[in-house]
């Protein structure tokens, strides 16, 4: 993404209150965007979204993707030039006890924002974000390519690997016309870290949360293994999907994966042992109950494609990107005067500019 296309563009972001959405809005908006963000909520409290003012930088929409009419009507009336799609239920332990929220809102959701997309009069690019979990995971010790087989196990990943089958249908039933206006890829992401993120049932979360009331965080699988990256290497892998498609309509329909290098695969243990070095009062206590529903241990992303065709890749360490996760935590909780969101905001921002500058120097 060396050329900057998103300036002065309209560009529609569902699930912007989110934890991934919220850090994306504000890298579009330093790029210089016009954002419409479309949400129903804002998911957690606190939030990256709330602690730095991001509502005050772009329009805010209150639509539950799940409500067709609405949507679309914002699609028609902001006729955006870009789409990223990441509104969804995002957890797993939740999608057992909510499967029909989850369903609609991950595939049905999914399905509306699709046919709101018809609605759109000039050329629009669209990035759907589903996830890693997408694939059928029989926690081989490889990683899954884009061409393999999709299907989970857990209401969560059957509802994105659903999605994956909505979108490709769409694409062939739809958006493959000679005068087609509408170009479509897919990007598939795993676990993501990174400040601000207050999800249930995530380790940095929970982590955080734990270490700011001095008590001992739960853990459920400590020799889990799981591909651990900082959520501005998947923020830039979706503007540079988002660019590439927008100068070459030839990936147009394709799937891409945004997962870390081989050496950011990882056990639960090993990353708190990390945050450990940095943060020496965290403590920790493993949780014997048994999960009362399926969690896998082994889930790794070949991301090949995506380097070749894109020339992108993971360039943060797992010690950068903890130390990144660490100093945001540190700003947020020791802060206390007035300027806070505004200090948050700027410290969001000179992590996205540590960011470029490490890339301009590849």
């Amino acid at each position: 993404m060396k050329k900057n296309i998103f300036r002065n563009k309209k560009i529609i972001v569902t699930g912007h209150t989110g934890f991934k959405g919220s850090w994306l809005s504000l890298w579009l908006h330093t790029l210089g965007a016009n954002i419409i963000g479309i949400s129903k909520d804002i998911p957690t409290k606190p939030s990256h979204f709330e602690s730095i003012d991001l509502k005050k930088r772009m329009k805010n929409l209150k639509i539950n993707i799940c409500d067709y009419k609405k949507l679309s009507n914002a699609f028609k009336a902001q006729q955006p030039d870009f789409v990223f799609h990441l509104a969804a239920q995002a957890l797993v332990k939740r999608s057992y006890s909510n499967p029909i929220e989850t369903w609609q809102t991950n595939t049905i959701g999914t399905l509306n924002v699709l046919e709101s997309l018809k609605l759109i009069k000039k050329d629009v690019c669209a990035v759907i974000i589903t996830s890693d979990k997408s694939y059928k995971n029989i926690e081989i010790s490889r990683g899954y390519k884009e061409n393999d087989l999709l299907g989970g196990k857990d209401p969560y990943s059957a509802s994105k690997g659903s999605a994956e089958f909505v979108i490709q249908s769409y694409i062939n039933s739809y958006f493959l016309k000679k005068k087609n206006n509408v170009f479509i890829s897919v990007a598939r992401a795993g676990n993501v870290i990174g400040g601000g993120d207050w999800s249930s049932d995530r380790l940095i979360p929970d982590c955080m949360k734990s270490y700011s009331k001095n008590k001992p965080v739960e853990i459920r699988n400590p020799y889990s293994t799981r591909p651990w990256q900082h959520v501005l290497d998947i923020i830039y892998g979706y503007l540079t999907l988002c660019s590439a498609l927008y100068k070459n309509k030839k990936i147009h329909g394709e799937v891409f994966n945004f997962g870390p290098s081989k050496k950011s695969n990882f056990t639960v243990l090993y990353i708190l042992t990390k945050i450990k070095n940095i943060l020496p009062n965290l403590k920790w206590k493993i949780f014997e109950k048994r999960n009362t529903f399926y969690e896998s241990k082994l889930l790794k992303l070949n991301s090949n494609k995506a380097k070749l065709k894109l020339g992108w890749n993971s360039i943060l360490t797992i010690s950068e990107s903890i130390k990144l996760v660490s100093e945001w935590y540190n700003n947020f909780y020791n802060k206390k005067n007035r300027n806070k969101k505004k200090e948050l905001y700027k410290f969001s921002v000179s992590q996205i500019n540590y960011y470029t500058k490490k890339l301009k120097k590849l």
